[in-house]
């Protein structure tokens, strides 16, 4: 094991020690000082000396002698210089480090006097300036930063390294435990290699997390669509399929017919051209109007169904005034016997309070013997009548006094409930108000559709194909002076027929949307089944990785718990949800590092020193600062420098032991 041993420390105008000389020589030491003699500031050298920070890891720390206007002194240089031994197998070196912090003051050209302007750091390495990258190699090369904190600071691990940091280390040192390990080590973990198809554990863990979110997402999705579907079946209530495509055929066959007479009556030229061209017009009359019917039809569904969701929502509300006011009813009558068991046991309080000892008769001579008693024997009966009278009154004083108390707390609890009640019917009459607002104005929407619906022909549209119907009859006119009343009405009875034979086909429709919806439907059934038995399986998966969670903090936490004489880590802490999450918490039989007094805190720092020594192969000067509590510290393959509290000494005093 590499040893770097202190041989002396030597501080100069730093942190208002004007001069001192720690002469350790390798040796565990004691330094003694009453408050603000300059302990932790010999602790805040060293670091200062290696690393550039002071002992609470800061960097920016003051390392000048202030005036006691708490302004510092100018023109001094501050100083830190440390002599180690280091011994590394057969080899044996010495060397000495030396840091000076010194202002700088420049003089700028015309003036008189130079100006401060800012400071400068001199590094030497057993006497020899250095740039400052090779004296932070040169240190590197004896141990890392980190590593050196971890050795020289009982503190550092535990208070500064962060949780992630502390577990990094504890697994580099002890050793991590593999998967295969863990799932040997309980039968019920076999099916694990097969589930996790090659990926890690928290990889499948965050599938498994993912893909059980997206499962109940989709879970919570379907009754919403199959809602949906069902509303968005149309009414067929009164209508027969098989009836309605008979009647459909019907038409047909008599459109067929007339059109046949039609054709008849027909003569050749211009004139059955023009006629020809009216009964298209007409006919695209009639699928106009049936398609402008159809549209309004559509539009008129849908606002019955937004009005029948107003009236539902505000009769939901109207339901929930009526149970809270109930509620409240219930409410003050509870607080009303309560009232009155107030007022009864006020009254039997008084009358308790009210009664007054009554002496017993008691015999002034002796049942036994019949010798007449002593007069004290039946003056202390007495008052140990009275004074058990006393106690019965009293108990029964304070029993009232309790009970009344209750009651009392049980009105006040029942008042807030009931004015958080009011509070919520409140809000719920402004809400009906809103409600009958919206149902209102649905159904004049309604109203104004159902209007539209019966003034179909009102439609710019359909007035324009109107007008092209009367032009294409003034040309017949004009080509036969005298109309055939007989054609008129064939094609009349057609146009009636096909108009007729469009609403039959568009209420079969309904029948196919419903078979539509059925469909998807059942579709979204048999999906909602495949979803959840795929849930429950990742469930069953979810609860073998936290089997194997567990596991493993068993042989994680007893295979590095064992590396330690006094430390024990809790590496994993339970969630609300029943998982496990990574942590690193230092106990020490069981009380949780921040909870330690500060003796087993240097104490379990000091355990862990020895195991990270012995581990790195290094051993170095350990700085225990307020160390006046430990007065049995764990042994180290480390120098120990204790700083400790001792008001008898006005002036730092070291002391060498062993």
């Amino acid at each position: 094991m590499k040893q770097i041993k202190l041989d002396q420390l030597v501080l100069r105008n730093f942190k208002g020690v004007h001069s001192f000389v720690l002469d350790a020589d390798g040796a565990d030491v004691d330094v003694f000082g009453d408050n603000a003699t300059g302990k932790t500031t010999l602790f805040d050298a060293w670091n200062w000396l290696l690393f550039d920070k002071d002992s609470e890891n800061k960097k920016e720390f003051e390392i000048k002698t202030l005036n006691s206007d708490g302004t510092p002194i100018h023109n001094l240089d501050h100083e830190v210089e440390g002599t180690l031994t280091i011994e590394d197998g057969t080899i044996i070196q010495t060397v000495t480090l030396h840091k000076v912090y010194r202002e700088k003051w420049t003089k700028k050209r015309g003036a008189v006097r130079a100006e401060f302007t800012g400071h400068t750091t001199e590094y030497f390495i057993d006497g020899v300036p250095v740039k400052k990258g090779e004296y932070e190699q040169f240190i590197s090369e004896i141990a890392d930063e980190q590593l050196f904190r971890l050795l020289t600071d009982p503190r550092y691990f535990n208070e500064v390294l962060k949780w992630g940091d502390r577990r990094k280390i504890l697994l580099e040192v002890c050793g991590d435990i593999s998967d295969a390990e863990v799932i040997a080590s309980k039968p019920e973990l076999a099916e694990l290699p097969g589930i996790l198809n090659s990926r890690t554990i928290e990889q499948h863990r965050k599938v498994v997390l993912a893909r059980r979110k997206e499962i109940n997402d989709e879970l919570e999705r379907i009754p919403v669509r199959i809602d949906e579907a069902e509303r968005s079946k149309p009414d067929t209530e009164g209508l027969d399929e098989q009836a309605l495509m008979q009647e459909i055929d019907a038409i047909r066959a008599r459109i067929e017919e007339k059109q046949a007479e039609l054709a008849a009556v027909q003569n050749g030229g211009a004139v059955a051209e023009a006629e020809r061209r009216v009964a298209e017009i007409e006919t695209e009359l009639v699928r106009l109007k049936s398609e402008l019917q159809g549209e309004w039809l559509e539009k008129i569904d849908e606002q019955r169904m937004a009005l029948a969701k107003a009236e539902s929502e505000h009769r939901a509300a109207e339901g929930e005034v009526i149970s809270l006011k109930a509620t409240i009813e219930r409410l003050r009558r509870s607080a009303d016997s309560q009232r009155q068991e107030i007022e009864r046991l006020r009254q039997e309080w008084h009358q308790v309070n009210s009664e007054q000892f009554v002496a017993p008769e008691l015999s002034d001579t002796c049942a036994a013997c019949g010798q007449p008693l002593p007069a004290d024997q039946v003056e202390s009966a007495r008052q140990r009548a009275e004074e058990e009278f006393n106690r019965c009154k009293s108990e029964r004083l304070e029993q009232i006094n309790q009970r009344g108390k209750a009651a009392k707390a049980e009105v006040s609890t029942i008042s807030s409930e009931i004015e958080q009640l009011e509070a919520e019917i409140a809000k719920l009459n402004q809400k009906l108000e809103q409600l009958a607002a919206v149902k209102a104005e649905e159904a004049k929407k309604l109203a104004e559709l159902q209007k539209r619906l019966n003034d179909a022909t009102s439609d710019p549209r359909y007035a324009a194909k109107q007008e092209e119907l009367q032009q294409a009859k003034a040309e017949v006119l004009a080509l036969r002076s005298t109309a055939t009343t007989k054609l008129d009405n064939i094609r009349l009875e057609i146009a009636q027929l096909r108009n007729e034979q469009t609403m039959l086909e568009k209420r079969r429709a309904y029948f196919d949307v419903i078979r539509q919806q059925d469909a998807r439907i059942a579709e979204l059934r048999e999906q909602e089944k495949v979803l959840a038995t795929e849930f429950e399986r990742l469930e069953r998966e979810l609860f073998l990785l936290d089997e194997f969670t567990r596991a493993k903090v068993d042989l994680l936490e007893s295979r590095i718990n064992s590396r330690f004489r006094l430390a024990r880590f809790k590496l994993f802490k339970e969630q609300i949800n029943g998982g496990l999450e990574e942590t690193c918490e230092v106990m020490v039989e069981g009380v949780p590092y921040n909870s330690l007094n500060n003796a087993a805190r240097h104490n379990v720092g000091l355990d862990i020193i020895a195991t990270l020594s012995e581990h790195y192969g290094i051993a170095a000067p350990i700085f225990l600062d307020n160390a006046e509590s430990v007065t049995r510290p764990s042994e180290t393959p480390g120098q120990q420098i204790r700083l400790i509290v001792s008001a008898a000494d006005k002036q730092l005093r070291v002391a060498k032991r062993g």
